[in-house]
């Protein structure tokens, strides 16, 4: 894997600043793909709440396919002062553990995703932002 190169429109994790930008993938296993759809459609209100209270904000899922197999890619924005602790508390929330009990089994971790990591982290090489957008 090649190295990070940062410069003004990849600024070093250290200048970044807020929000903190992440994106992500994990696989869509075909079959469970309806049902994943479907909850998707109409997240509960406790499970938007929380993600609400961990700092999170512009989060976005999509689909893609690659070589005949289905993927989702995440993306958000983290506006808070500790990551770590934020997500700590969204683990601790019994509607969101209840989500992921029902979404996990429609998604196929991918080869290199950190033991404690249902999906993928993916590395910011490029951002822009304009006028009245960050």
């Amino acid at each position: 894997m090649a190295k990070p190169v940062y410069g003004s429109t990849n600024p070093s994790p250290a200048e970044s600043g807020s929000p903190q930008r992440f994106g992500s993938v994990v696989g869509l296993a075909p079959e469970k793909e309806q049902l994943y759809r479907e909850l998707h459609a109409d997240v509960w209100p406790e499970v938007l709440a929380t993600i609400e209270a961990a700092n999170i904000r512009n989060y976005s899922i999509f689909r893609t396919e690659l070589a005949g197999q289905a993927y989702l890619f995440s993306y958000f924005e983290y506006i808070g002062t500790s990551f770590e602790e934020d997500m700590a508390a969204m683990k601790q929330c019994p509607h969101t553990r209840k989500w992921w009990s029902l979404t996990d089994p429609c998604q196929r971790r991918l080869d290199g995703t950190p033991a404690e990591a249902q999906w993928l982290p993916a590395e910011l090489v490029f951002h822009a932002s304009f006028a009245g957008n960050e």
